[in-house]
């Protein structure tokens, strides 16, 4: 009898440990869920994330895979360290192959001289604020400016090369801080227009935080920034929300995207600006609604031929956006947050919305319905529009984003309404704030900012 005993303790023993194995096998599926592309993940995934707190996903995963990911911890470590030893020399230091259905692009990744994002510190921390960085080439040289406002530049030719050459260029923002008794928060994007350069700022005041237009001519020995537009937008505490970007348009104006900043209100309200895409004329300074309704937009292109303006946006739990506003409509130019949504709410936040938010589609609602969303997210950021060149047969969009770690390559009809194909180049570990197309070296140039970094994509095949 004792021996039946004794198996059957086995025999359970082993059950037991066989589907303790699966519920660890499925925790370490779901943290690491974005190796299989947040844009084909299973239902039933998303549904295990809603069940199990991430703290605790992070602890089993910390304890359970704590030799894998004490390898990589090292690893990263010393990536840094050559980095930093490295300085202003912007090395090439990986380079790797992608393929992708029939198709071949090779991935140089170089150095880049800012702060590293840290995800432990979660993405409400200010310091962090002061790790989203951004590129922009102009003319022969690429520049970068970092979330601090530091600025660095080199001749674009050096991407073809084994070292970038960064060179430091020094700005008057801290002085702006100081006159004005202010505190950074955070740059939100570098423009270049006409041997001018923009930024938009975020700081923080006696009235509290705001976000606002710079400008200053391009003088290589030191840039001096003089405020260009006040949004007039206060807000009490700091959030993610805060949009920034900054296009080219016509005519001498500019578009610039500013985010809801936790208002829900305000994005309906065209007496505010925020959660609004406006344009503003370089000479005059004025500014006119061009679309409202808006979250946070993180892209933002201009398409001349079409008259379109295209911009991506983040949504909240799930919900991501691409948003086209032809400007020949006559429809009005309203995207519908916080009214509508293909994402969810967050957990607690229910009940500061209205009860058919995230039931009914746009245009059920009255509102212009996303080119495309993605649900769940992937942390969308900038977008750019080809009419034909070596990475797209006809016309296409390319989609950077954060938390999926990747470019999307969506190809379009003709008349740019229906979507024919979406392909995906996966670029693990790498965070995309930005990316840029240089017709001359025929390079897709992305700024990364696990490791900062900027990453060429060139087309091989």
């Amino acid at each position: 009898m004792s021996f039946f005993k004794k198996r059957k303790k086995i025999f359970l023993l082993i059950i037991s440990l066989f589907f303790l194995f699966l519920f660890f096998s499925l925790i370490n599926t779901v943290s690491n869920v974005v190796r299989h592309g947040y844009d084909k993940q299973s239902k039933v995934i998303e549904l295990i994330r809603d069940i199990i707190p991430r703290h605790y996903i992070k602890k089993i995963k910390e304890n359970l895979f704590y030799i894998s990911n004490l390898k990589s911890r090292n690893d990263f470590l010393e990536t840094q360290i050559k980095k930093y030893e490295q300085g202003n020399k912007g090395k090439k230091f990986k380079t790797n192959i992608i393929e992708l259905e029939n198709e071949v692009y090779e991935a140089s990744y170089f150095f880049l001289p800012f702060k590293r994002l840290d995800t432990k510190l979660g993405w409400n921390a200010e310091e962090n604020s002061l790790r989203a960085h951004y590129s922009e080439i102009y003319n022969e040289n690429f520049f970068s400016i970092s979330g601090e406002g530091k600025t660095v530049f080199f001749n674009k030719n050096n991407l073809l090369k084994n070292e970038l050459q960064f060179q430091d260029l020094p700005n008057n923002i801290n002085d702006i801080l100081k006159e004005n008794n202010s505190k950074l928060i955070g740059i939100r994007d570098l423009y270049f227009y006409d041997n001018q350069i923009f930024i938009s700022m975020m700081l923080q005041d006696n009235n509290g935080i705001t976000i606002n237009l710079y400008k200053a001519d391009l003088n290589f020995k030191k840039i001096y920034f003089q405020l260009f537009f006040q949004t007039g937008e206060f807000w009490k505490s700091y959030n993610v929300f805060s949009g920034g970007r900054i296009e080219k348009f016509k005519d001498d104006k500019i578009l610039f995207s500013t985010g809801f900043a936790n208002n829900l209100p305000a994005s309906q309200n065209k007496n505010s600006l925020l959660g609004k895409i406006i344009v503003i004329d370089l000479n005059s300074n004025k500014h006119e609604l061009m679309s409202y309704g808006h979250r946070n937009p993180q892209g933002l292109y201009y398409h001349k031929s079409e008259n379109l303006i295209i911009n991506t946006e983040h949504g909240p739990k799930g919900g991501d956006e691409i948003n086209f506003n032809f400007l020949d409509s006559n429809q009005e130019k309203n995207f519908g947050w916080p009214r509508v949504s293909y994402g969810q709410a967050y957990p607690g936040q229910e009940k500061l919305f209205e009860h058919d938010t995230f039931e009914k589609s746009h245009e059920e609602l009255g509102f212009i319905e996303p080119f495309k969303y993605f649900t769940p997210s992937i942390g969308i950021s900038e977008i750019l529009s080809f009419n034909k060149n070596s990475f797209c047969k006809s016309n296409c969009l390319l989609v950077s984003s954060l938390r999926a770690n990747s470019v999307y390559i969506l190809d379009l009809d003709e008349t740019f309404t229906r979507l024919v194909k979406t392909k995906r180049i996966f670029l693990q570990g790498n965070r995309i704030r930005d990316i840029d197309f240089d017709k001359d070296l025929d390079l897709v140039i992305l700024l990364s900012e696990n490791i900062p970094s900027i990453i060429t994509l060139k087309k091989v095949k």
